[in-house]
């Protein structure tokens, strides 16, 4: 009995762990939940900015969709345990609006591997170093 217990209690947890998974398709929907900038930058330095950052931050493989605007990726962690995260991209006039939405994988981690505040903070860097004339580093400045 007390197996049986055991059983049906850890198929319960397990369940409700997978039910508050979140995927890439929950980033694509939360796009209008995410936190924007507006940065005076061309739409292509834009992007190049947004993936150096990216790439700062140890994320994985960036799934680009450009024509579309926006690109995916995600960043795995022993104390996140990962995140998804989601970049829009998008003219606005001479300035170009920055997006980012950032979800935990399972809704039971307590922290995200990027904050949506730290990437702006990380693409403003950035900026200002393309404004200087400089090349973006590959190593985080």
């Amino acid at each position: 009995m007390k197996r049986i217990l055991s059983v049906i209690l850890v198929t319960v947890v397990f369940s409700v762990l997978l039910s508050s998974c979140a995927s890439m398709s929950d980033v694509l929907k939360s796009k209008d939940e995410g936190t924007s900038q507006v940065y005076s930058v061309s739409f292509n330095q834009a992007w190049d900015i947004a993936k150096t950052v990216l790439r700062w931050e140890d994320c994985e493989q960036i799934e680009e969709q450009k024509d579309e605007g926006y690109m995916l990726t995600t960043i795995q962690s022993l104390l996140s345990g990962g995140t998804l995260i989601g970049v829009w991209v998008e003219s606005s006039g001479s300035n170009t609006k920055v997006t980012v939405v950032t979800k935990r994988k399972s809704q039971t981690q307590l922290l995200t591997g990027l904050s949506e505040s730290a990437f702006h903070e990380r693409f403003a860097q950035a900026v200002e170093i393309v404004k200087s004339g400089k090349t973006l580093p590959i190593e985080a400045p």
